[in-house]
Parts: structure tokens; C-alpha cells; sequence
């Protein structure tokens, strides 16, 4: 893989196995997560870097996609326009519908069907040639995401049980509890209002952030070890290179369902009558 110009630390091309340079010298690591800006200056908080190309890139794919899957839609569906119909009835069907309910949950299927796009482009780009880059392992944009969700949560039930009802439903008030009754209630206080919008970012966050890191691991491996003896290593960090690519590919999708799918479940609990 060579090395992205953006990036803080480039890999040099020129050092392999046998050649008196070792792999720690190019192994990847919290650098390879480090971009220097595309615009402005890096030392305050007005600039533009690759992280931000791509999430804009992203956006700007998702809706062109869907403005042109349906901007003409026909009662017999061409191909575009059959594809976008099935990524958003799935989403509205397989994880609203049957988290939610179809009468409550009729209203979050914009809301969650845009959140797992999103989140799927973002992790695409971590195998699209020159990206090479999944956005959301930079924690900050799976936070703002939870946060988002965590706020909506908040609001809604807010607005369906009132204040006391509030609080009685992010600490799990149940007087049959008993004696044990105040402890549960901290835990629970503790883990709804604090632990949950961690949590739910950071669980996107790690899962691409180690994916990314093995996909480099491999690769630069690969190009390491393409020397003298070493070709025959090279070769199986390069099949190494694939099937983790393949593997990637299946937990990219699988990290934005979980990621609407929990979305959908906090919706879910703010709706839910409190007993």
C-alpha cells in the first residue's frame, strides 16, 4: 500500500525485509489515524482534512443516490430505483418494524434509514482504492452520531412520561425491588445517561479502527516482506490482505445495522409505558 500524502507518518516504499530496516519502522499505528490538513492551518480548529472529504463525499453519494433512485419512481421499478426500494424497506421492515412497531416507529424510518447509509459509506471507505480510510474510526464522528441518537432519546421521553415519569424510566424504578431498590436505580441512572452514548459510539469506533489497523498490518506486511526469502511470507500476508478485506466488507454492514439497530431499541424504551 503506499502511503497517503496526507498522512502525518508516510510508509516508506523503499524499506523491506533484508534490507536493514526493520518492520517497526513502517508498522502501522496511531499515526496511520493522523491526516494533515487539505485546507487550512492544522494548529487551530479551522481546517479540512481527509476524514472530512470523505464524510462529505459520503453524503453527497447517499443523497444522489436516492434522489436518483426515486426523483422518477415508477409503479414497475428500474434497477436503480429496485435496489434503494430494497435498502430502505429492509431497514424499515427488518429493524424499525420489528423493534419499534409499525404504527410508532412509521415516523424514525427517515431518521434510521439515513443514519445506516451513512454509516455504511463511512465505513465503506476503508476498501475504496485512494480513500482507503473508514471515517468512522475517528471517534469523533461515531460520537456525534450517538450523541444525536442519545439526545433524541432524551427528548421523546421527555415528552411521553413528563419529568417524574423521566426519571423513572432512566433508572428503572420498580418498587418490588425492595432493599436493593437505590442501588439498582444508581446503576441504572448511571449506565442510561452516561454509559449508553459511549457505548454506542464506541463500539462502531473500535470495531473499524481495529479493522483498519489489520487491513494495514497486512498490507505494508505484504510489501515488507517482498524481498529476497521473504516473497514467500509476502505471499500469504497478501491472501491474509483479501480474506480480511472480504471479512471487512461483512462488518462494515454488520456495525451500521447494530449501530440503527440500538438506535431503534432506545427509541423503543423511550415509547415503551413505564410499569
Amino acid at each position: 500500500m503506499s502511503a497517503d500524502p496526507t498522512q502525518v507518518l508516510a510508509f516508506d516504499t523503499n524499506c523491506h525485509l533484508f534490507d536493514g530496516c526493520g518492520f517497526a519502522e513502517v508498522s502501522p499505528g496511531l499515526h496511520s489515524f493522523l491526516f494533515q490538513p487539505l485546507m487550512g492551518d492544522g494548529d487551530s480548529n479551522l481546517y479540512f482534512n481527509k476524514t472530512m472529504l470523505l464524510a462529505l463525499l459520503g453524503s453527497i453519494i447517499i443523497v444522489g443516490f436516492f434522489w436518483a433512485a426515486f426523483r422518477r419512481p415508477q409503479v414497475v421499478p428500474g434497477k436503480l430505483q429496485m435496489v434503494a426500494e430494497a435498502g430502505y424497506d429492509f431497514i424499515r421492515r427488518g429493524v424499525v418494524y420489528e423493534t419499534i412497531g409499525k404504527k410508532e416507529g412509521e415516523k424514525y424510518v427517515p431518521l434510521v434509514v439515513s443514519l445506516f447509509f451513512f454509516v455504511w459509506m463511512l465505513n465503506l471507505w476503508s476498501i475504496v482504492p485512494i480513500a482507503q480510510f473508514p471515517v468512522t474510526s475517528i471517534i469523533s464522528y461515531p460520537l456525534v452520531l450517538a450523541l444525536i441518537v442519545y439526545i433524541l432519546w432524551v427528548s421523546l421521553t421527555f415528552k411521553r412520561h413528563g419529568f417524574v415519569g423521566f426519571w423513572k424510566n432512566v433508572t428503572g424504578y420498580d418498587k418490588s425491588l425492595g432493599p436493593v431498590l437505590p442501588l439498582s436505580m444508581a446503576i441504572e441512572l448511571f449506565s442510561n445517561l452516561l454509559i449508553r452514548p459511549f457505548t454506542h459510539a464506541v463500539r462502531l469506533f473500535a470495531n473499524m479502527f481495529a479493522g483498519h489497523t489489520l487491513l494495514l498490518l497486512f498490507t505494508i506486511a505484504s510489501w515488507y516482506m517482498l524481498n529476497g526469502f521473504g516473497i514467500a511470507y509476502a505471499g500469504v500476508s497478501f491472501v491474509m490482505v483479501i480474506v480480511m478485506t472480504a471479512f471487512e466488507l461483512f462488518i462494515q454492514a454488520l456495525q451500521a445495522y447494530v449501530f440503527v439497530l440500538l438506535t431503534c431499541t432506545y427509541i423503543q424504551g423511550a415509547l415503551a409505558e413505564h410499569h
